[in-house]
């Protein structure tokens, strides 16, 4: 995209608000009229008030100086606050749009993006885009009525002068061109490395406690000085480019400057002008200066704000979720069918070739209200191929029914209006706990809605406790709460949407005995009556389920019950026997430590 495109597009989010920005305008031009009025008024007062003695004009110029700077108060109020005001909302606007995006855009594009610089777009590098949709049009077209006025009346006094002034224009025209590229190529290292900056920050508070118990805080500040120093040598770069830009020009202006003085000085000792006429000129002349380096100087903001309005606009121009389904379907029935369902994150070409599969030819009918336990080791396709069921990925070839629906036909909101989530790493915002139950509820919910399925998920028994009940605070990601009592809450909320579809992954994990016999007895009640896929490494947690799918590598290598999987003294067998093993060792090891450090505290 063009500088001309990038900036056309820029000023269509002001069409908005073009009257408030007309208004703006006028009071520009009103201002900036003003300006030549001043040296104007020089030459009658210097030939009228002070060679010609006119009591009239001695009288006149005070006054009228007065009404100018009044008219010029008055206009340069109006305008400044009407710019800021249609440059705030322009920002608002491009901000709300970059964040209705954000939760549009698919899976894959989180997992190719750092969160940080995402989130750098949004704070840092859509203000860079004000100063070149407002500001720069405020010096553009005030400051241009004020050179042009101040042409016009040097043009009007001498025209001979004013043509030998005007011989320096493409001197500075070539020199803005040449300075205008170092700015937009700095400009945009400048927003990549802030992007890098917010990466590092965010990941230092959100891993405060890894930062300490590693002691990694040199590692951290080192990383972060890195790129602070980054920002600072490209930042260093565009004040080079823009120190540069203004002495320059104003040093060329001055050489012109200097000629026409000189000259002028000559036609004075000829007599072919007068002592007012020569002071406005040269007044005139002085006061080109400021607009023409604000003119120049704004090649600065300009390229600063057209290079932050690239980063800007690549972020809404990606695409969103494929939404293509026309269908909308109400409550589902809950039968699944994977057809030689394939995925790969690379090209299928690639995958092809190399043989790079995250999941390969799965074929799998799951019965609706049916449980379903995926198993297998690490990095064998479980969290996959869950994510194929509310569409957070794509398959590359086959497909996948609904209640004998392509899931490819139905709209994602229906679709994923029938699928519930809990997973081990339980998502909790920032408000209260009713709040985080009842989060996307399209209709109103009653408390007694709130509390049955807080009862229900095991969670009311500690929610009685807190100080504020259903209205207490659960902090950012629910840090206020342990991890049982975050899992009981977002299984109250699955519990609250009653989706016929619920995906468990790995919901069980990572907690003590006690939190987990709590969280076990509501995903029991959870799972009543739906459709089920559970995730899980501990095969203990899934004997119950009505059939256990055993993944490797993309693959389906098993199917069945518990107990017929063991018969078979398969893949499934050998990953129970082991975590048998390890569960056995576990205490035994731990006695053995137990009586290490008591044998220590015997010696000592």
């Amino acid at each position: 995209m063009t500088s001309t495109q990038l900036y056309l597009r820029l000023l269509s989010y002001v069409k908005p608000y073009w009257r408030i920005f007309a208004a703006s305008l006028l009071a520009m031009v009103v201002a900036a009229s003003t300006e030549p009025m001043l040296p104007a008024l020089l030459k009658p007062m210097l030939d009228g008030a002070f060679v010609k003695k006119d009591d009239t004009l001695i009288r006149l110029i005070p006054i009228l100086i007065l009404l100018i700077f009044l008219v010029r108060g008055i206009a340069t109020f109006i305008s400044t606050y009407t710019i800021s005001w249609v440059g705030n909302k322009v920002v608002m606007d491009l901000r709300e749009e970059m964040f209705r995006k954000l939760l549009t855009l698919p899976t894959r594009y989180y997992d190719d993006h750092a969160s940080g610089n995402l989130i750098s777009k949004l704070t840092f590098d859509v203000t860079q885009v004000t100063a070149a949709a407002t500001n720069v049009v405020t010096v553009c077209i005030r400051d241009s009525i004020i050179v042009l006025g101040l042409l016009g009346w040097l043009f009007y006094l001498n025209w001979k002068l004013t043509l030998l002034g005007l011989v320096v224009a493409p001197v500075i025209v070539l020199i803005i061109k040449a300075i205008s590229g170092r700015l937009r190529t700095s400009s945009r290292a400048a927003q990549q490395a802030m992007g890098d900056i917010t990466q590092v920050i965010e990941e230092g508070v959100a891993a405060h406690k890894v930062v300490k118990l590693f002691g990694g805080q040199q590692y951290e500040s080192q990383r972060f000085g890195e790129q602070v120093n980054w920002l600072r040598r490209h930042t260093m770069k565009q004040a080079a480019a823009a120190a540069a830009n203004v002495p320059i020009v104003q040093m060329v202006a001055a050489v012109a400057l200097s000629g026409v003085i000189y000259m002028a000085t000559e036609q004075s000792r000829a007599d072919e002008t007068t002592v007012g006429g020569f002071l406005s000129f040269v007044a005139a002349m002085l006061m080109l200066i400021s607009p023409l380096k604000r003119l120049t100087g704004v090649s600065e903001h300009l390229q600063r704000g057209l290079a932050a309005s690239e980063s800007v606009f690549a972020l809404l121009d990606t695409a969103g979720e494929a939404d293509t389904g026309q269908i909308e379907i109400a409550r589902a029935a809950g039968a699944l069918c994977f057809e030689q369902v394939s995925l790969s994150y690379q090209p299928d070409e690639q995958a092809e070739t190399n043989n790079i599969w995250a999941l390969h030819d799965i074929n799998l009918e799951i019965a609706a209200g049916q449980t379903v336990a995926l198993v297998g080791a690490s990095g064998s396709g479980k969290s996959t191929l869950a994510n194929l069921v509310p569409r957070f990925y794509i398959p590359s070839s086959g497909r996948i029914t609904l209640d004998g629906q392509d899931l490819s036909e139905l709209t994602l909101a229906s679709l994923r209006a029938n699928i519930s989530l809990v997973s081990q790493e339980i998502v909790l915002f920032n408000d209260t706990v009713a709040a985080n139950i009842i989060y996307g509820q399209s209709r109103e919910v009653t408390e007694a809605e709130i509390i049955a399925a807080a009862t229900a998920a095991h969670a009311m028994e500690f929610i009685q406790e807190m100080a504020q009940g259903l209205n207490t605070l659960v902090g950012e990601r629910g840090v206020r709460m342990s991890g049982g009592q975050r899992q009981r809450i977002a299984i109250a909320r699955a519990i609250l949407k009653n989706a016929p579809i619920l995906i468990l992954d790995e919901a069980t994990s990572a907690l003590d005995s006690e939190s987990e016999r709590h969280v076990q007895a509501a995903l029991e009640t959870l799972m009543q009556g739906r459709t089920t896929l559970v995730i899980a490494h501990r095969l203990s947690t899934i004997e119950k389920a009505d059939r256990i799918v055993v993944l490797h590598r993309g693959r389906i290598v098993e199917t069945g019950t518990h107990q017929t999987l063991l018969a078979k003294k398969g893949t499934y067998a050998q990953l129970y026997s082991a975590q048998l093993h390890f569960a056995d060792l576990a205490p035994s090891t731990s006695q053995s430590l137990r009586a290490a450090s008591n044998a220590d505290l015997d010696e000592g």
